[in-house]
């Protein structure tokens, strides 16, 4: 089969850059509406470094056809089967892409908390256990959501994918120096004030080694501290329903005020388990290419002076104990553009309208990052 370059290249990215795989490693490619021919650069470029591919191949509509009738019957088994094969795997790649970001939409709350209760095993074992990494698909749906032909979008897709991604690096550490000895942080802007800690967190850099595209460092809030208000302005779609204006409010850590365009379905997925109205990840997202929302969390978490600030489980890599069935990265965006913020660490100012303002923290600026 003769291949796309791009495919190729970006094969070589996941398998190499991201995954490292070695000679005798095994690797899952978890393939969601993808062309055929990426899973074949992949399985080329991971027997080219030595390693053994298996493959799994999803389609959206089958799937949501499945979770429409989701009973304990029917999936505990096959999360048992699911988990015994993450188990054999050292690594896992994944490529989701859908004609349709909307096709689970009409599957109801409780069929698809079946679904997330019984696979949260598998989830858990491939995040702590395995190399991993997890991109998008450049399907028409989401040139669509973009506002961008096919062309164009597919263009984008694999300038940003292929970054070079080490260019990241020195600023990153910066940052997970700094963020691992701070204790108060405080954000504000239009609709948000909030204040929390991360003492004794930790904080995690993520440059291209589990998500592509990638450009945040995160870490999380000590569970009770978060205090005060966020209003999200990124579009968001979870678990097939879309969301405006999100704005959530905290006491004593706990989410005790939820609204949004859709506030029946956001408490539904705030209620599905008592971690769900906690928050489990606090990041900064820097990726110079991706400047505006297109209602994909893969992207709009990376977004240039952006954060996110995620109900839900938390990583165990910078973990405040929180354990939910959710991990919901809500985007808000800080740049003048969309109305501008502040983030303060320790009293001191971090981030002004999107920009990096200590002199070791200037290298996640855009114009370093693009080599301008």
């Amino acid at each position: 089969m003769l291949l796309d370059p791009r495919f190729t290249q970006l094969a070589g990215v996941l398998t190499g850059f991201s995954c490292a795989l070695r000679p005798g490693e095994r690797v899952y490619i978890d393939a969601y509406d993808v062309p055929d021919a990426m899973v074949v650069a992949l399985i080329r470029a991971a027997r080219a470094r030595g390693a053994h591919p298996t493959v799994g191949l999803h389609r959206a509509r089958i799937t949501r056809e499945l979770v429409l009738g989701a009973e304990e019957a029917q999936y505990a088994p096959l999360a048992a089967v699911e988990l015994a094969r993450m188990e054999k795997m050292d690594a896992y790649i994944a490529l989701r892409g859908s004609d349709n970001i909307f096709e689970a939409s009409d599957v109801p709350p409780a069929r698809a908390q079946v679904v997330a209760r019984l696979m949260k095993p598998v989830q858990d074992r491939r995040v702590n256990r395995t190399k991993w990494v997890v991109t998008r698909w450049p399907a028409p749906a989401m040139a669509q959501q973009a506002g961008m032909s096919t062309e164009a979008f597919e263009d984008f897709y694999f300038r940003v994918c292929t970054l070079d991604y080490a260019r990241m690096k020195p600023g990153m550490n910066a940052l997970v120096a700094l963020m691992k000895k701070t204790d108060r942080v405080r954000i504000t802007g239009p609709g948000t004030d909030l204040a929390f800690s991360i003492k004794g967190i930790g904080a995690v850099a993520c440059g291209g080694l589990r998500n592509i595209p990638d450009g945040e460092v995160f870490s999380c809030p000590v569970r009770d501290s978060v205090e005060g208000v966020v209003q999200y302005n990124a579009p968001s779609v979870y678990l097939g329903a879309a969301f405006d204006r999100v704005r959530l409010g905290f006491k004593r850590g706990r989410v005790v005020e939820a609204t949004s365009s859709n506030p029946k379905r956001l408490n539904e997925i705030l209620d599905t388990d008592e971690g769900a109205r906690f928050i489990g990840e606090f990041a900064l997202g820097f990726n110079p290419h991706i400047r505006e929302p297109m209602r994909d969390i893969l992207f709009d978490e990376k977004i240039a002076g952006s954060f996110h600030f995620t109900p839900g489980q938390a990583y165990g890599e910078a973990d405040n104990g929180n354990r939910s069935a959710v991990h919901w990265d809500l985007v808000c965006i800080q740049r003048p553009e969309h109305g501008g913020g502040e983030i303060w660490f320790d009293g001191k100012l971090i981030r002004k309208d999107g920009r990096f303002i200590p002199p070791a923290l200037q290298k996640l600026n855009p114009e370093y990052l693009l080599g301008e």
